[in-house]
């Protein structure tokens, strides 16, 4: 029940911060990522003066600290950049919008979700492509939400300052259009999002597999889910796929990470074959 002398759990124990894992996020650790799970749970009982893992797990199940949000935030993956799976943002404007906007008025609301959105490329990426290539943008009020079970990468995203490595696939002219360029941190330059921009996209924290948390947003136009349900199991994409069904208005979109479909789950969904994507459509009929 405590780490051995090479520093590692027992199989048991390492089983048990497994289903926890599980139980709180959805997400389920293949055998060869459990080296990962072990070194973070290491960490996290090091930096809670935590000496052996009953103790630790009492700890999460008391939670009078926060510990299990840092608990969930040790596990979580951001790793993106803007205009990540370009071809969607070309389905967004080129198909996704006109078949949304199609019997409105304008000056009606358009919400978009960006579930999860890591550190906030995704949903910046989106306003920026909608002011770019969307001639119809001033016409509406668009809402862009960008939601994350990580508060740490929720911070970042608030913040909005990437490196030169998230921005590399943003033209020069982009770039200087809608950042400001900041000298003198310690990994070199980095460039944030100009304010205005930042204030037109909202982050909160929301759980996938959570629907009465999810279904405090109310209901979106388009939701961008990508890169995420690939590290659910099956029980936990059906969970997330309902969630995610109940989260968009009838009619709305669903647009997931190019190697995720909805082919292994039962789905209410409705397959859409657009010239730039297939994406996934709540039907007009559909019913809660």
């Amino acid at each position: 029940m405590t780490p051995d002398s090479a520093g590692t759990l027992a199989e048991p124990d390492l089983a048990r911060v497994c289903d926890l894992l599980y139980r709180q996020t959805g997400i389920l650790v293949p055998g060869n990522r459990r080296a990962f799970v072990e070194r973070r749970v290491l960490e996290r009982m090091r930096a809670t003066g935590t000496g052996d893992l009953p103790a630790y797990l009492a700890r999460l199940r008391a939670d009078r600290d926060g510990e299990v949000q840092l608990f969930v935030n040790a596990f979580t993956v951001n790793e993106t950049y803007f205009n990540r799976e370009e071809h969607q943002l070309h389905c967004l404007t080129g198909s996704l919008l006109a078949a949304v906007t199609a019997g409105r008025s304008f000056g009606d609301p358009i919400r978009i979700w960006s579930m999860p959105c890591a550190t906030g490329e995704e949903p910046y990426s989106l306003a920026i492509w909608l002011l770019e290539h969307w001639p119809a943008v001033d016409a509406w009020e668009i809402e862009i939400v960008g939601s994350d079970i990580d508060t740490r990468a929720l911070a970042a995203a608030q913040a909005g300052r990437y490196g030169a490595r998230a921005l590399g696939r943003l033209p020069p002219a982009v770039v200087a259009r809608y950042f400001t360029r900041e000298e003198g941190t310690a990994g070199g330059p980095t460039w944030r999002i100009l304010p205005e921009l930042r204030g037109s996209v909202r982050f909160s924290r929301r759980n996938l597999v959570d629907g009465a948390g999810m279904a405090q947003e109310g209901r979106f136009d388009i939701v961008f889910c990508r890169n995420v349900l690939i590290y659910f199991d099956d029980a936990s994409r059906q969970i997330a796929a309902d969630n995610l069904f109940s989260a968009l208005r009838p009619g709305g979109f669903l647009c997931l990470g190019h190697t995720e479909s909805m082919a292994r789950i039962p789905s209410r969904f409705r397959t859409r074959r657009f010239p730039e994507a297939v994406v996934y459509q709540r039907p007009e009929d559909a019913h809660a």
